[in-house]
């Protein structure tokens, strides 16, 4: 038997079946692992059959794969058919797929502003799109978005920064566009998290990473988890429109207390004299 989940019901999400794309590795299969805790049916999506295989096992026994290449309105919905060729039905769908690489917005080329524009905006469009016209019927259905926080600015990411501002847009509208259908949209805005990809970085980029949260840590993989369990459930429905940030408080923070600036020579914030 799969171990429970930590945090949800017994079966919360039993008879519910959820597509997640980019759930071969990382976040996405944390994902499709709680998901499946939870007691849903879990499809997962991407572009290598041979990474969705070797997964599949390690979500559960009621995962299925669905190769595909989101970014290609024909790929996603290839991927939307396979999931219903396999399971009858599609209830949640989870845009977890993206992508991005670390340059200074400078140096930023056409080439790689539409790589990443490419997967994150057009591969959620076009997996919403194929969900909402060929799976989600009289009963509806829910779409998870995930993008990104601080949202303040996204220093060395301008172009996945400037990609999930347009899927936070998309997610508002479609709410509203779709809301007569009983199609649920909402996005889900992480941070820093500790990821397998992450740690292929040299350790100074993710302590470094870890210090400018808030926390002094970096988000675990079942926290992220968890919010899409939470998204997927049947309160997800009433956070539609909304954008669920799950950063530490990264996307307020500014830096450690006291700043520089606001302190004596003794290291003292000056306090303001009132009168009784």
């Amino acid at each position: 038997m799969p171990a429970p989940s930590e945090i949800f019901a017994p079966g919360v999400l039993a008879g519910r079946v959820v597509l997640v794309t980019g759930g071969g590795t990382n976040l996405g299969r944390h994902a499709a692992q709680e998901l499946h805790r939870c007691g849903a049916a879990v499809a997962i999506a991407g572009r290598r059959e041979e990474v969705l295989a070797e997964a599949a096992p390690r979500v559960g026994e009621r995962c299925t794969i669905a190769p595909g290449d989101i970014r290609e309105p024909a790929g996603a919905a290839a991927i939307v058919e396979r999931v219903l060729a396999d399971h009858g039905r599609l209830d949640v769908l989870v845009n977890n797929a993206g992508g991005q690489y670390f340059v200074p917005a400078e140096d930023i080329t056409a080439k790689g502003w539409r790589a990443v524009w490419r997967l994150n905006v057009e591969g959620t469009r076009t997996m919403t799109a194929a969900a909402a016209e060929h799976a989600f019927g009289a009963d509806g259905g829910a779409m998870v978005n995930v993008t990104v926080s601080p949202h303040r600015g996204y220093p060395g990411l301008a172009h996945t920064g400037a990609a999930r501002a347009a899927v936070e847009q998309l997610t508002r509208e479609q709410a509203a566009a779709w809301a007569s259908r009983g199609i649920a949209v909402a996005a889900a805005a992480i941070g820093r998290f500790d990821t397998e990809s992450l740690r292929k970085y040299p350790e100074i980029i993710w302590r470094g990473a870890a210090a400018t949260v808030p926390l002094q840590r970096l988000g675990t993989m079942d926290e992220f988890a968890w919010l899409i369990a939470l998204l997927a459930s049947p309160l997800g429905r009433d956070l539609s429109g909304s954008v669920v940030t799950l950063d530490g408080a990264l996307d307020v923070w500014e830096g450690p207390w006291p700043r520089e600036y606001m302190v004596d020579e003794e290291g003292v914030v000056p306090t303001e004299e009132r009168r009784a």
